[in-house]
């Protein structure tokens, strides 16, 4: 065996022992909206980049989402088996937004449930991220 032979098997066992195939998050399906229920943290991409966030999210899929400079009403809903959003944007009360309208998924990976939020625009910022909090 030459050296260039030996050492791309040796490259390629360290790949294989230390890639995380079992932290691969895995889609979580959402049966009823009141499994969002709680409170969230994460990011949302604004103009000026991303900001911290909180979100509560109620029984019934409404929800509020407050950054440093905004906050946002909305609804989960259920549509064809697809989770999805509606959102306003109510501050600040100079920049109230139009309804925006998207896609949410729920992903779970040793032992942190994610939700991320994509609008369907792709002009609009506001992709979020949020991690459930304990």
């Amino acid at each position: 065996m030459t050296i260039h032979r030996a050492l791309c098997a040796l490259l390629w066992v360290a790949v294989l022992v230390l890639s995380p195939l079992d932290g691969v998050a895995e889609e979580k399906q959402i049966v009823d909206v009141k499994e969002l229920a709680g409170r969230w943290r994460g990011w949302v991409a604004e103009a000026a980049g991303d900001e911290w966030a909180t979100m509560d999210v109620a029984a019934d899929g409404r929800y509020k989402a407050s950054t440093i400079s905004s906050t946002a009403l909305g609804k989960f809903y259920l549509e064809a088996g697809k989770l999805r959003y509606h959102s306003v944007r109510t501050t600040p009360l100079a920049m109230p937004s139009a309804p925006v309208l998207g896609t949410a998924r729920v992903s779970e990976d040793q032992g942190k449930t994610v939700l991320v939020l994509m609008p369907e625009d792709p002009n609009y910022l506001g992709r979020a991220e949020f991690e459930r909090v304990k």
